[in-house]
């Protein structure tokens, strides 16, 4: 067993999957709603986010290959979903409503914009599909890849049911100047990512 292997997939994980990144998005697009609203939230978008990860780690390359699909275009098509997603948080898309509770349900919100493209993002479901590639990997080397990615979302559980009380310290002014600064950094990595794709297939050196 590498140890060594393994800690440079939690890193990995750590950063497609992007815990403290996806705070500022939890803030925004649950701004109004009650603290047992809130938790459901984070706990159904973690648990949305487990099934479709474990998903694209025990079968991503049998769907990509059974469509036809590579997994450059596919990078690039989840680039251009998190660049559409960025620009909304720029433009305060999701905070606008003045009663989230009562216009969003809460599935939806864990569902998009939170668990699809923010935590279980394009990354992540790539990282998914390249860390437990079975053409490199036995069986239990998988299953510690899957325990791995379960404990970086677990953190992020801990730190969305944290969230209240990180909004109750910087305010709405701050979480609404969080989630603009967020969404540039979302749009330059949804950038990369589609610049990295094509790179690849181009033959390009890296960006």
């Amino acid at each position: 067993m590498n140890w060594s292997s393994h800690l440079q997939e939690f890193v990995t994980f750590w950063v497609v999957i992007d815990p403290l990144g996806t705070l500022p998005v939890f803030l925004a697009v649950t701004t109004g709603l009650e603290a047992a609203a809130r938790r459901k939230v984070a706990v159904l978008s973690i648990a949305i986010s487990f099934a479709v990860l474990v998903f694209f780690a025990l079968a991503g390359h049998w769907l990509l290959d059974a469509m036809d699909v590579s997994i450059a275009s596919f990078q690039i098509a989840g680039g251009i979903v998190l660049f559409l997603f960025a620009l909304s948080m720029i433009h305060g898309g999701h905070a606008n409503s003045a009663h989230p509770e009562i216009d969003a349900n809460p599935m939806d919100i864990a569902i998009y914009p939170l668990a699809i493209p923010s935590i279980a993002s394009p990354g992540a479901m790539l990282a998914a599909v390249v860390l437990s590639d079975d053409s490199r990997h036995d069986l239990a080397d998988r299953m510690l890849t899957l325990v791995t990615m379960s404990v970086v979302l677990l953190l992020s559980l801990a730190i969305l049911l944290c969230a209240g009380f990180l909004a109750r310290v910087i305010g709405r002014g701050g979480g609404s100047i969080i989630s603009r600064v967020m969404g540039m950094i979302l749009a330059a990595m949804a950038i990369d990512l589609i610049l990295s794709a094509a790179a690849n297939w181009l033959h390009l050196p890296p960006i």
